[in-house]
């Protein structure tokens, strides 16, 4: 597995492997959604998250150490890794779990991913990345189909200030660790960064799960919960983490975000399927708007390029 690329010597046409590992994160992620509100019926909230980066952690760093990648964080990078940490990943993971709790699955991840918005604005100031018409036009496109697909559910604001409020400060963590992990220009491969970020923030989360709730029982969990906390430490926690920072590394950081404009409409129909929350019209309009809106970004500069 190879290093982090320095913008500069980064080609300016997008690999087709990125746009593989971004359709995987937003399936992934979208249905982890509702997989997590399920796990954390039975769990408290800080052992939840504590579980989830430790397992993240140690499945990615032995896969990286499996592929013969260095485990080890050059020194230089130690103190931008624990500052992207704070953001992406402890920032992300105590606001997004919280927030889950407090408001329905489906419509938290639409809340959550209001993410592009901060991150186009932030890679514009930090990054420098040009904000063009087709970001501009996809932006739109993808908060409307966000908001066709909250549809009267906007009105939680009023209902449930506390959950969108954690939805809200989770999404802007996550634009900016995003963003200050595209600005600095890593030596160390993907796999052991994202490990080591999870492991850093792992950290304090457990700290406090200690501090404040009692050790769940893990014998007396649901077999429902146990199939989520797998699907949670494989796929969300493991693979989605490594390939959203591997697409970062690929991509520019407002198209990175961008892309994953798609996830909270897997997330919603996930949640139907296994929540049996609504699906209406509603969510067939967003799906139209926000697949408009990755065209816009993603496909039309690659055909234009092409």
């Amino acid at each position: 597995m190879s290093g982090v690329q320095p913008p500069a010597v980064q080609s300016e046409r997008l690999p087709a492997s990125g746009f593989v590992l971004l359709a995987l994160v937003t399936l992934f992620w979208g249905a982890n959604w509702p997989v997590m509100k399920i796990a954390l019926a039975e769990l408290p909230v800080w052992w939840f998250r504590a579980m989830c980066v430790w397992a993240g952690a140690i499945g990615l760093l032995a896969i990286a150490r499996v592929h013969g990648a260095p485990l080890t964080i050059i020194r230089s990078e130690v103190r931008p890794l624990l500052i992207v940490s704070f953001f992406a990943m402890l920032g992300w993971q105590i606001c997004s779990a919280y927030g889950v709790t407090l408001m329905p699955a489906g419509r938290a991840s639409i809340t959550a991913f209001t993410m592009p918005v901060w991150a186009s604005f932030l890679g514009a100031a930090f990054l420098d990345e040009p904000i063009t018409g087709a970001k501009i036009a996809g932006l739109i496109l993808g908060l409307v189909g966000l908001g066709v697909l909250m549809g009267e559910d906007v009105f939680v604001l009023g209902t449930a200030p506390l959950g969108v409020l954690f939805m809200l400060a989770a999404s802007v963590s996550w634009a900016i660790g995003t963003v200050l992990f595209k600005k600095y220009r890593w030596q160390t491969p993907v796999s052991t960064l994202v490990g080591w970020q999870m492991a850093t923030a792992a950290v304090p989360i457990t700290l406090v799960a200690m501090l404040t709730e009692q050790l769940p029982n893990i014998a007396h969990l649901s077999s429902h919960t146990i199939i989520a906390l797998i699907y949670t430490f494989l796929l969300p926690m493991m693979f989605c983490q490594w390939a959203f920072f591997k697409v970062v590394s690929m991509f520019p950081a407002s198209i990175a975000s961008i892309g994953t404009l798609a996830v909270p409409v897997v997330g919603v129909y996930s949640s139907a399927l296994m929540l049996g929350e609504t699906v209406g019209w509603h969510e067939i309009a967003a799906l139209v708007l926000i697949c408009a809106a990755l065209t816009s970004v993603l496909v039309v500069p690659t055909l234009r390029r092409t």
